[in-house]
């Protein structure tokens, strides 16, 4: 392919017009495949080792939840992992990370070939996390936040020895509650922001997630974790969005009323968390530069990929452990990579 024929392909799929709508405030589609792999496969899908494969970009928040959750439970055995490449075009995520750009289980170039072997008039976002069913090469389900918690329940029997409480059934009234609003004001807010349509629009989403920031500054202040005295998955949602904030929503989401690094809790519990293992060790800053710099072309398109910012901080002593709390619990931490 020549240079020439590379650009007006890459023209033809740009991402330009995706994200951002002018005059309108930012709304997610959350209309996911909703299927569920269950021990009594309810569904047509039963938990089975080796059947399924998480597809789950490291770019992505809402894909590293599902890689740090697959590895603080210990499911690396159980279910494979295939990781696309930071950047994609309009049409879905590619495997271009992978020696032949093909992943070397599914046996595709693109994420969409799952999605369409599963309803060839897909429609929705193809969309990370994904897990495929190897045995036909159809998506299951893309259905981000019940695949962390069903990897917690029904997953049980292919947890590792120790591994943690992520979702306790006395502290889920509270998890579930604190998600809600985490999901809704930090996760998504920080989107909200970023691709707002409208002046309006953003300052009203801005005002929003740094009232949210400012209670999550509070409640960390005298607390080490969300819930609780150990990690659960309100600390691996929030996490995914946190460690994301200076290098990307500061600047290319105009999320700028401070840094992370300003907020003494907020910078302090990040930290905490990248410190752990199945946390920080799940982190490629790069990848996550290149893919909201470069895709998102509403925004920044000239496809510019900031130096900085000078990421050396994340190693520093946080000294939370003052605050008591065992992360892990009764349990223990994922062996090293």
């Amino acid at each position: 392919m020549t240079d020439t024929q590379q650009s007006e392909q890459q023209s033809e799929h740009s991402t330009k017009g995706s994200y951002v709508t002018g005059g309108k405030e930012f709304t997610r589609d959350t209309q996911y495949i909703e299927t569920r792999i269950t021990r009594d496969g309810a569904d047509g899908y039963p938990v089975e080792a080796g059947r399924y494969r998480l597809i789950a970009a490291r770019a992505c928040p809402w894909a590293n939840r599902t890689i740090i959750v697959r590895r603080l439970l210990g499911l690396e055995d159980a279910i494979s992992l295939g990781t696309p490449g930071p950047t994609h075009d309009s049409r879905s995520w590619t495997f271009d990370l992978d020696p032949d750009g093909r992943d070397p289980v599914l046996g595709i170039e693109r994420l969409q070939d799952a999605f369409f072997k599963r309803d060839p008039d897909y429609s929705r976002g193809i969309t990370v996390p994904a897990v495929v069913d190897t045995t036909t090469g159809a998506v299951v389900t893309n259905n981000f936040p019940q695949i962390t918690l069903d990897f917690s329940s029904e997953w049980k029997d292919f947890h590792r020895e120790g591994a943690p409480e992520l979702y306790p059934e006395a502290l889920r009234e509270e998890i579930d509650a604190v998600n809600k609003r985490v999901f809704t004001e930090v996760n998504n807010g920080v989107y909200r922001c970023g691709f707002a349509g409208s002046q309006e629009a953003y300052e009203a989403a801005y005002d929003r997630l740094f009232t949210a920031l400012d209670w999550l500054e509070e409640r960390l202040t005298n607390q080490r974790f969300l819930v609780g005295d150990t990690i659960t998955e309100a600390d691996v949602r929030l996490f995914t969005t946190l460690v994301r904030f200076d290098p990307v929503y500061h600047g290319h989401f105009k999320c700028n009323r401070n840094k992370l690094t300003e907020m003494p809790a907020l910078w302090g519990y990040a930290r905490d968390l990248f410190q752990t293992p199945g946390f920080g060790d799940t982190i490629d800053f790069e990848q996550i530069k290149q893919h909201y710099y470069i895709v998102h072309e509403d925004i920044n398109p000239t496809g510019i990929v900031p130096k900085g910012p000078d990421l050396a901080g994340w190693t520093t002593a946080h000294g939370r452990e003052a605050l008591g709390g065992r992360p892990f619990g009764d349990g223990t931490p994922p062996a090293a990579e």
